[in-house]
């Protein structure tokens, strides 16, 4: 078994606690110990405050010189300078090829090291006008609920930072193990991070008037020739009024949820069966080949058949 990948979550003066523990919580929960995690601080053995919580850090900053991924989790005082020393570490772990992640307002420190200028990133929508002002060479996303350039991640607040690190682990691992690590969380298996933080406007508080139940039922019928017009007249609504609340609810119009959707049954079958390129393609009602590869690309980045490579590799050396 190859080596795991080492998450190393930096603890700071005044961190948030949840934060701190979301990649902790998240990475520790994967099968098979694929990752290793550790909590590191300025100094190893320091003991950091947060929200009523202490947290002893296990190592200094010479673990992100190890490290394959750097977490910096939120931090109350978002006007605080970061320790030079952090800033040093961070960047050598960059330079060396480890993946940095921010979560909340983790994203100010990870500004400080320059790393994001002329990028586009994201930390809470609230606090999204202060951190464009005191960082103008990013361009900020207030409503995505994480950005991710490969490199770099940073993620909104709170709960948006289980979304970036289920995303991280489907980036690692596949669709399958998130998936399975979502179900243990009880949280959503996979929210895009253009999916909006907050809802446009308040929706009426009637059950039925929400997208749950429709979605449900699309998911279940990947396989058929699904349209925009049959999932309005499924929830009762006109395609205009779908539109809109697709919009408000998922940041996405309902053809591209659609399509996210299919990309994500494709994801889990060439993980799980034998079944062709075209096999798959059907399966998930993408009609055909060709935009079932066009979809695919175009939201993982590789094709069908690289993906299933690449996965089949990363078994081999589990």
């Amino acid at each position: 078994m190859d080596t795991p990948h080492r998450v190393v979550v930096v603890a700071t003066p005044g961190v948030v606690a949840f934060d701190l523990m979301v990649p902790v919580q998240v990475f520790r929960r994967v099968t098979r110990s694929r990752y290793q995690v550790t909590i590191a601080g300025l100094e190893a053995g320091q003991v950091y405050e947060g929200h009523g919580m202490e947290v002893r850090a296990a190592r200094g900053l010479d673990a992100l010189d190890e490290a394959d991924t750097v977490m910096l989790p939120g931090l109350d005082d978002v006007g605080a300078p970061a320790p030079p020393q952090l800033i040093d570490a961070v960047l050598r772990a960059h330079a060396r090829g480890a993946r940095l992640a921010s979560i909340c307002t983790g994203a100010f420190y990870l500004a400080q090291t320059g790393l994001l200028n002329h990028r586009t990133a994201t930390t809470h929508w609230a606090l999204a006008a202060e951190f464009s002002a005191r960082f103008p060479k990013v361009k900020v996303d207030p409503n995505a609920l994480y950005v991710d350039h490969g490199d770099v991640v940073t993620s909104a607040g709170a709960t948006a930072g289980i979304d970036m690190c289920l995303h991280i682990v489907r980036h690692d691992f596949g669709e399958r193990v998130a998936n399975s690590v979502a179900k243990l969380l009880v949280a959503s298996p996979h929210r895009n991070g253009a999916q909006a933080q907050v809802i446009a406007r308040p929706m009426p508080p009637t059950r039925t008037r929400h997208l749950g139940p429709v979605c449900t039922w699309a998911i279940e019928h990947l396989d058929e020739p699904l349209t925009v017009t049959a999932l309005a007249e499924r929830a009762g609504l006109t395609t205009r009024s779908l539109s809109r609340r697709f919009q408000d609810e998922m940041g996405m119009s309902p053809l591209q949820w659609l399509n996210e959707q299919r990309v994500r049954k494709a994801q889990a079958l060439l993980e799980a069966s034998a079944l062709s390129v075209e096999q798959v393609a059907q399966q998930c009602g993408f009609g055909g080949v060709l935009p079932c590869r066009r979809h695919f690309r175009k939201l993982v980045g590789v094709s069908p058949q690289q993906y299933r490579r690449d996965f089949v590799a990363r078994e081999a050396r589990s």
